[in-house]
């Protein structure tokens, strides 16, 4: 379980590109020959985009590398925490073995509105396409989807600006699209800042189209939502690897860590 007074080994790698500006590429947790673990900020995408190499963990990783690298797990853009990339492709093959045969432990920690009861519990609930929404990348839990589980234990339970909130540590047993924001909303406690899956769908297409107001910031109360990737563990090569990294400043702050 969670420990508040439990501290991560960190190495921060940072490069001078000309100028006076000073960028941190990656937040290193691990490296070896095959291996690149990383802690993925909140707001970088994983995949390539138009907007240059600086503008994806992909990109920044090929970059530090100065040669090829293979994302092994990908986090969504808001979402922070434990990525692992591989150096090469025979790495990259068999690190996709283990994450297919699920021989991969992920706990993620989440902050949610509400006061969840239990304290711990499965959410057994199948996902698909949400075909109610205009939103193409939107999924829903629905009875003929693809079979889903996320196992969730409350770490604690708080007070803040008059609403009640749960910190959550989860486990999800299956890996689809967008799993535990969908099955945490589905028990009506979604995350907070959840854009897509929170109170309104509209805020998600306020960000896309550039007009996120003031006063929407203010309702969704962090400006990424409370999702991190807090550790991941698997075999490698005979050896037992895990990997932890903390989250980011506004997740610790808001939870009162």
């Amino acid at each position: 379980m969670f420990s508040p007074s439990l501290r991560w080994p960190r190495c921060l790698s940072g490069w001078h590109l000309g100028g006076n500006t000073d960028i941190q590429m990656l937040d290193i947790i691990y490296e070896d020959a095959d291996l690149l673990v990383v802690n993925k900020p909140a707001g970088l995408v994983c995949h390539p985009t138009k907007d240059g190499e600086l503008s994806s963990l992909i990109g920044r990783a090929r970059l530090y590398l100065g040669a090829e690298a293979h994302l092994v797990n990908r986090l969504d853009r808001e979402t922070s925490g434990v990525t692992v990339l591989a150096k090469n492709s025979a790495a990259a093959g068999e690190l996709g073995k283990l994450w297919e045969n699920r021989g991969v432990r992920k706990e993620y920690i989440a902050i949610v509105h509400g006061a969840v009861r239990a304290d711990s519990g499965t959410i057994d609930l199948a996902l698909g396409k949400d075909e109610k929404s205009e939103i193409a990348i939107k999924d829903c839990a629905r009875p003929d989807g693809a079979v889903a589980r996320t196992e969730f234990f409350v770490e604690r339970r708080f007070h803040r600006c008059d609403r009640d909130f749960s910190f959550v540590r989860l486990l999800p047993r299956t890996g689809r699209k967008h799993q535990i924001r969908i099955h945490l909303a589905a028990i009506g406690h979604p995350i907070v800042g959840d854009k897509l899956y929170g109170a309104s769908e509209d805020l998600y297409l306020a960000l896309v189209q550039d007009r996120l107001t003031s006063r929407q910031r203010e309702e969704l109360m962090l400006p990424n939502h409370a999702l991190h990737a807090d550790s991941i563990g698997f075999s490698w090569r005979g050896d037992g690897k895990i990997f932890r990294a903390p989250p980011n400043a506004d997740f610790t702050a808001f939870a009162g860590m």
